[in-house]
């Protein structure tokens, strides 16, 4: 193994104060390397020793940029094959230029910063290492100058999880200075590096137990040196004299594998956890530099595990990230109350039962106030920095059913990121189907929020699997077959969710070793992964009641791809359509969450948030006999099952034309197969649906053929009313569907509006681009219905349904929407102007660009929606509800918004101008850079809220209270009118050279 130093300590310089310590630094430093850690040292500035014939390091010598240059690059980017390690240590000045932009040097002795020459620039060493092959990389600095330390960020890549092995060490802290220790030749640091590297047993020094001392050293001066660790230990020196004491634990008593559990935060687990290093180091870098991480993945990809064993327990040692160890860890789940879960993660476990109650009575009042609550906790906490982490973070919709409570709870967490000091930082895991959840509503920008600060928890790679098997087995002394190894990850590479699978297997085999040692023959008589995975999916099954056992026997069916000359294979299946009449989405989302906590079956999203289904091992297919035998029975009515669906979905996909329906015989086949169909190979609503426009296709053209033969030969008046009905419905629709694709069609508005009147439902129907203007659809089921586009223009939709429609960019000016249900619906870009809402409930909807000029929303709740850049001129918005509120740029000129409750809404450089805010409450609100001239503020609300370059001229402050407004200054008050009967600060009324406020 390849092993190069560059060792640089530089006394001289030209311009800048020489130095004493820097040159015997880095001798000392080089002959250690050399003497105990088998380095091949290069020194700069290296001078002849003419007593004893060696090279050292020269104590007047000049070292000049090039020189330096030259050997940082022949270290870390030699023309030959790289060194496997490769060590810079350099002593001597450090240089901080801050002109517009900050930056570190390495101080050359030639340096001259009055003429622009700084020395060697650390963000060129930062690219260099970024693109240097050398596997292993130590820096180590020890400069400063004028009281600067030199802050090693700008030298460190962190590209953490990149499969390299690095360490990085600095004098001090960016605030502090680094010293030269008191009767010695050495630096602070250095001094405290050579006592480290300096073996004491016949073990190697690594570059996490040299840490581990640095972080015990005490000093007298107020200076901590900083690192950063990642990948593994990097072998530094050793004593050489005899062989290396085995330092593996001598205990098989106890299993080194988890089974279907994750690895906690705990010593005993962190030492059996493997194979999740560069994600460890990955997680460890978002964490430093940033205070959100979100950790997705498939169910079964190892999320718990690797935050719990592997990111917080490195940040529990504090080897990795300088001064971690000294933060406060909180973990939990969210359960059915996640806001009591956060405040049982803020009590001490220590405290007697009688202290907790009285502890947790106190954090439940403050967790009760939301973010500011839980923002007083996090000050209060005597710690630099408190790491929060929501394990399984889907809980919050899948065991909190209280939609209030969820919200509360999100707004708490994230509200509370909103810190100046980065002194939160919020960890979450969740399996990545859940996704989706978080679209549904604003939850505070969650959903945004998790794709900004993401990390995807990939499988592991061959390597990884190996030192996963193979490491906890060597750490408890036991022995491994290699023939079982290649077995074992033969058998689930590639499978998702086989983590648990591997570790429950791996549990199995531990507990029928043979002479502690795990063997290849134990394996085989379990039946390897398959054999253990079918033991467990039958004991699932068994433990379900009778309806749940047959709503999973359908849904393995459904996820089981027919073989046509091969082997029946995996097939993956939105969530969605496993729904069904018999089968509500409750009950399957239950079960799939069973199946999923098992490990039975995947859960995962597509790229457009969709959830979808995957058995977690296509052993389980194969090789669970159940399973085989439902598919068996099952073959021939699945293949027709199938093959109904396919062309429902043809039908669909063609705009339902009735050229596509079945008829004839075809049309017999399938209506007698749905009625033999077992109850648990029920066809999808689809398909049922496209039966049932065949059978009404079929009945039309024998009601057309009546009426040749028997009504008009016979010329009838009367036929059968429910021929009637059905015939004139028929007719209706035919109309609907002659219309398809126009624009206009006073007949289609005229059939809709009869079939509305008749009971039928319009849920899902696709009108875009329709002009439906005028026409009365009061009281329609239009759910999910497709009206991006259209005109509504004085349509009458009062009592409408329209939960999960499309109304994107559609023309509602003047349209009467009163008790109307638009839950979930997409209004973004809608013509709304004039239209009656009422008190109408429009919370958390995205309203984006829509036009509202002279709607009447007075009274409407408008709490969290999305109305950035919207029309709302002359809107009337009395007593509306618009609590967080998301009004960027919007333009509310001469609106009413008088008493409105605009309590931390986002009015960023909105258009307020001239509009009526008499005693509205804005408290806590962003009116940066806000139009507020003219406006009517008197008696309004806005403490706490963030007025920064907002104009006010001519606004009426009469009675407005801006106690704790942010950012307000004098000028902007002196602009408005009535600004001295407003209410203040006493600070600010100086300011204002208003007098005290009269005692009371």
């Amino acid at each position: 193994m390849s092993r190069d130093a560059l060792v640089v300590g530089i006394n001289t310089y030209d311009r800048l104060k020489s130095l004493n310590a820097p040159a015997a630094d880095g001798e000392a430093i080089a002959q250690i390397l050399q003497q105990c850690g088998e380095f091949q040292v290069t020194r700069l500035p290296a001078v002849k020793d003419k007593e004893n014939q060696t090279i050292r390091i020269g104590k007047q010598t000049k070292v000049s940029l090039t020189q330096l240059e030259r050997a940082i690059v022949q270290l870390f980017k030699p023309d030959g094959k790289p060194p496997d390690t490769a060590l810079l240590y350099f002593s001597g000045h450090g240089l901080r230029k801050n002109l517009g932009i900050q930056e570190g040097f390495l101080a050359t002795s030639e340096v001259n910063p009055d003429t622009g020459n700084w020395g060697l620039s650390l963000q060129w060493l930062r690219r260099l290492l970024q693109e240097s092959e050398v596997r292993q990389q130590i820096v180590i600095l020890d400069c400063c100058y004028s009281g600067e330390v030199l802050n090693f960020a700008e030298a460190d890549p962190g590209d953490r999880g990149k499969g390299r092995d690095r360490c990085f060490i600095a004098a001090s802290r960016d605030f502090e200075v680094a010293f030269e220790e008191i009767n010695s030749q050495h630096s602070v640091l250095t001094a405290a590096l050579l006592q480290g590297l300096e073996p004491k047993q016949d073990r190697w020094v690594s570059n996490y137990t040299l840490v581990d001392l640095l972080n015990q050293e005490h000093h007298p001066f107020p200076q901590r040196p900083i690192f950063a660790n990642s990948g593994e230990a990097i072998n530094l020196t050793r004593k050489w004299n005899s062989s290396p004491v085995n330092s593996i634990v001598q205990v098989s008593a106890i299993c080194p594998y988890k089974g279907l559990s994750y690895f906690d935060c705990t010593e005993a687990d962190a030492n059996l956890f493997y194979g999740r290093t560069a994600l460890t180091d990955e997680l460890l870098e978002k964490v430093r530099s940033g205070n959100f991480l979100a950790v997705l993945g498939a169910s079964g990809s190892g999320k718990s595990s690797v935050v719990r064993a592997g990111l917080l327990y490195q940040l529990q040692l504090g080897l990795k990230l300088s001064g971690s160890d000294t933060w406060q860890l909180k973990i939990f789940r969210p359960g059915i109350n996640p806001l009591q879960s956060l405040a049982l993660a803020f009590v001490e476990s220590e405290l007697s039962d009688i202290e907790r109650a009285s502890q947790l009575a106190k954090v439940e009042e403050l967790i009760a106030k939301g973010a500011v609550g839980l923002g007083q906790l996090i000050t209060a906490a005597q710690t630099q920095r408190i790491v929060l982490g929501v394990d399984q973070f889907e809980e919050t919709f899948t065991q909190c059913q209280d939609i209030t409570k969820r919200q509360q709870f999100f707004e708490c967490v994230l509200g509370a990121l909103q810190r100046d000091d980065n002194k939160l930082c919020l960890i979450i895991t969740m399996r990545a189907d859940f996704f989706g959840k978080c679209l549904e509503q604003e939850y505070g920008g969650l959903a945004k929020k998790i794709q900004e600060h993401l990390v995807t928890v990939t499988p592991m790679n061959l390597e990884e699997l190996e030192t996963a098997i193979i490491k906890p087995a060597k750490y408890m002394n036991l022995a491994v077959e290699p023939e079982l190894v290649s077995q074992m990850i033969a058998d689930v590479e590639d499978s998702p969710g086989s983590l648990p699978l591997l570790q429950y297997t791996l549990t199995e085999l531990w507990q029928q070793r043979t002479e502690e040692r795990l063997t290849l023959t134990t394996y085989s008589k379990l039946g390897g992964v398959r054999g253990t995975l079918q033991t467990r999916a039958t004991e699932v099954y068994e433990s379900l009641s009778l309806e749940e056992q047959q709503a999973t026997k359908r849904i393995f069916l459904e996820l089981t791809q027919l073989g046509e000359g091969t082997e029946d294979t995996r097939r993956q299946v939105l969530q969605r359509d496993l729904v069904s009449s018999q089968y509500s989405e409750a009950v399957i989302n239950r079960i799939i969450q069973r199946l999923a906590d098992e490990k039975l079956v995947v859960t995962s999203t597509l790229s457009n948030q969709i959830a979808v289904v995957d058995v977690a091992h296509e052993a389980l297919i194969r090789h669970w006999l159940l399973l085989r035998k439902w598919i068996e029975e099952s073959r021939d009515i699945l293949r027709q099952k199938r093959k109904i669906e396919a062309a429902a979905i043809e039908w669909r996909d063609r705009r339902r034309v009735k050229d596509y329906l079945f008829q004839g015989k075809r049309l017999r086949e399938v209506e007698d197969f749905q009625k033999q169909q077992t109850e648990n190979l029920r066809l999808s609503d689809l398909a049922i649906e496209f039966i049932q426009a065949s059978v009404r296709q079929r009945r039309n053209n024998r009601f057309r053929l009546i009426a040749f033969f028997l009504i008009i030969p016979l010329g009838l008046s009367v036929v059968s009313i429910v021929i009637e009905k059905s015939v004139r419905i028929n007719q209706l629709w035919q109309t609907v569907d002659a219309a398809r694709g126009k624009k206009d069609s006073d007949a289609r508005i005229q059939a809709l509006e009869k079939l509305v009147q008749a009971g039928e439902s319009l849920a899902k129907k696709d009108f875009s681009g329709a002009n439906l203007s005028g026409a009365n659809l009061s009281g329609a089921d239009l759910r999910g219905i497709n009206l991006s586009g259209a005109s509504l223009n004085r349509a009458d939709l009062s009592g409408v349904n329209l939960s999960g429609a499309s109304l994107n960019r559609a023309d509602l000016s003047g349209v009467n929407l009163s008790g109307a249900s638009l839950r979930r619906a997409d209004l973004s870009y809608l013509n709304l102007s004039g239209a009656s809402l009422r008190r109408a409930d429009l919370s958390y909807l995205n309203l984006n660009r829509v036009n509202l000029s002279s709607a009447d929303l007075s009274g409407a709740n408008l709490m969290r929606v999305h109305l950035s850049r919207a029309n709302l001129i002359g809107a009337d918005l009395s007593s509306a509800i618009l609590i967080a509120a998301n009004l960027i740029g919007a333009d509310l000129s001469s609106a009413h918004l008088s008493s409105t409750n605009l309590w931390i809404a986002d009015l960023s450089s909105a258009d307020l101008s001239s509009a009526n805010l008499g005693s509205a409450d804005i408290s806590s609100a962003d009116l940066s850079s806000a139009n507020l001239s003219s406006a009517d503020l008197s008696s309004a609300i806005l403490s706490r809220a963030d007025l920064s370059s907002a104009n006010l001229s001519s606004a009426n402050l009469s009675n407005a209270y801006f106690w704790y407004a942010k950012n307000l200054t004098p000028e902007q008050v002196k602009s408005a009118k009535s600004w001295q009967k407003a209410k203040y600060s006493e600070h600010f009324r100086t300011q204002l050279g208003l007098p005290p406020e009269p005692a009371k």
